[in-house]
């Protein structure tokens, strides 16, 4: 038998925080081994913080399926905190614009730290989709288009420094060394937007392009994804096109809610 030990103080926040991030990366909910796999705990420790985020309204229990999910109480504090914080509204035209005009599924990702966050996905009228990336899904840097569209811009300082701890191929694979990250920078440099040809899921593409913040740093992303026979090497150039002109006029909405009084911080 496993007894953990007690968890007090910084180590409890930074484990309440991987519990809460692991749940909301499952919107069908997942169970508490899958959550004590996902976050590397014991399932005694896993479960007691499962069961008492619960008993405060952060985490639901699905007993009837074993499963957990985000709670409610979780949505009203994020409906307080969206004043302040909230700045999908600024990106909402333009990603229903881009999935109108490709016929794709159009993203919003955000920066948070070293992941990127989607906050909004419009789907395009293009009846094969890819559903790798939906609302609150997590990716690090330089995984998915728009982590490494938004990892290509940022200083070579702090690229040198993500890469050098980053540890990837473990988890997405070969093509995700060092070495074929610094190629895909050069890359998404040179053209301006990224593309990732099948990286995460064969046979499922996405581009990308930065929407950067007032002071000009790489703070957010649009993306489209879908099957590779939709961003054939001929068709890259107009799509890479409608996610740059769309991500300049992000850009400077959110901007211009930041000289009215927003925003809304990333």
């Amino acid at each position: 038998m496993i007894v953990a030990e007690p968890v007090r103080g910084a180590q409890l926040v930074s484990r309440v925080s991987r519990i809460l991030k692991a749940v909301s990366e499952h919107p069908d909910g997942l169970t508490a081994a899958a959550a004590a796999h996902a976050t590397g705990f014991t399932r005694p420790t896993t479960y007691r913080l499962l069961a008492s985020l619960a008993a405060e309204g952060f985490i639901d229990h699905d007993t009837a399926r074993g499963r957990w999910f985000l709670g409610p109480e979780l949505y009203l504090l994020g409906s307080l905190a969206a004043d302040r914080y909230d700045i999908t509204a600024a990106a909402r035209d333009s990603v229903r614009r881009l999935a109108k005009e490709t016929g794709e599924s159009a993203f919003f990702s955000t920066r948070r730290g070293t992941e990127t966050v989607c906050l909004l996905r419009e789907e395009g009228s293009f009846p094969v989709r890819s559903f790798v990336l939906y609302e609150g899904a997590r990716f690090p840097l330089g995984v998915a288009s728009a982590g490494l569209a938004i990892l290509s811009f940022l200083g070579e300082d702090e690229v040198e420094t993500y890469l050098a701890g980053a540890d990837l191929v473990e988890r997405w694979g070969p093509a995700h060394s060092t070495p074929a990250l610094r190629q895909r920078i050069e890359e998404t440099r040179e053209r301006g937007y990224a593309v990732n040809p099948g990286l995460i899921l064969e046979g499922s593409w996405g581009m990308g392009a930065t929407v950067f913040d007032a002071a000009g740093r790489p703070a957010w992303a649009l993306s489209l994804t879908g099957i590779e026979s939709r961003f054939r090497a001929e068709r890259q150039p107009e799509l890479g096109q409608l996610l740059l002109d769309h991500a300049h006029e992000v850009g400077v909405r959110l901007a211009a809610e930041r000289t009215a009084g927003g925003p809304r911080r990333p």
